[in-house]
């Protein structure tokens, strides 16, 4: 296992924040907003000062088994405080998958015992508890956000694949509910199921087909 050195750009921001006197800097980062189906998923990582930090990435460089091994070494950092929360189908589909995301995020950051700032992927969050900055690609910038990437993408992918058993034909644990071929096809011929996003155009045009589509059969 390689670990981040010490001057590693990856700990700017984070060094920044610790010389402005925040003692507990969390990383935000949340997967899942463009899957028709299945849940949003946050997680948030703080590292401790002076942590022994794993050598992590952006979770979409890596493959499978790098972000599992990843995973298991963001947890068993001396001092991490981690936090995951996800926001389901229904939620999604009652608020729309924007506000769910940041509703995710909230929720992860609700989880952690102590934080006084967040480093937030992407563009700024309404309603965030603490004093936050908005990183655009922040999982390339930030260890902090990084982590929280491979703990929300492996959470996911494995919830996806918990999930291609519950709802057999659907290829979930291939393309995490993603609307590939595949999945568009199986949709057509098996219909929705329960984890299925009913808002998003794809599922919708199932339940209730345009149309231009009707006047074919």
């Amino acid at each position: 296992m390689q670990f981040l050195l010490a001057d590693s750009k990856l700990l700017s921001l984070e060094k920044n924040k610790w010389a402005e006197e925040f003692s507990f800097v969390a990383g935000i980062d949340e997967v899942g907003r463009g899957p028709l189906a299945g849940p949003v998923v946050a997680a948030a990582v703080v590292f401790p000062q002076g942590a022994k930090i794993p050598a992590v990435d952006d979770s979409k460089k890596l493959n499978e088994n790098q972000r599992w091994e990843l995973n298991d070494a963001i947890m068993q950092v001396e001092g991490v405080q981690y936090a995951i929360a996800e926001v389901d189908e229904v939620k999604i589909d009652e608020i729309n998958i924007l506000q769910a995301t940041h509703l995710a995020m909230r929720l992860a950051v609700e989880k952690l015992d102590k934080v006084d700032f967040l480093l937030v992927d992407g563009r700024p969050v309404p309603g965030l508890p603490f004093a936050s900055l908005s990183v655009i690609k922040g999982d390339s910038k930030s260890a902090s956000i990084a982590a929280a990437s491979i703990l929300a993408k492996v959470y996911r992918d494995d919830l996806m694949c918990r999930y291609a058993e519950i709802y057999p034909g659907y290829g979930f644990e291939e393309h995490k509910g993603y609307g590939t071929k595949k999945h568009l096809e199986a949709l057509r011929k098996q219909g929705i199921c329960k984890i299925h996003r009913r808002s998003f155009a794809p599922v919708r045009n199932i339940i209730n087909p345009p149309a231009e589509q009707l006047e074919l059969f």
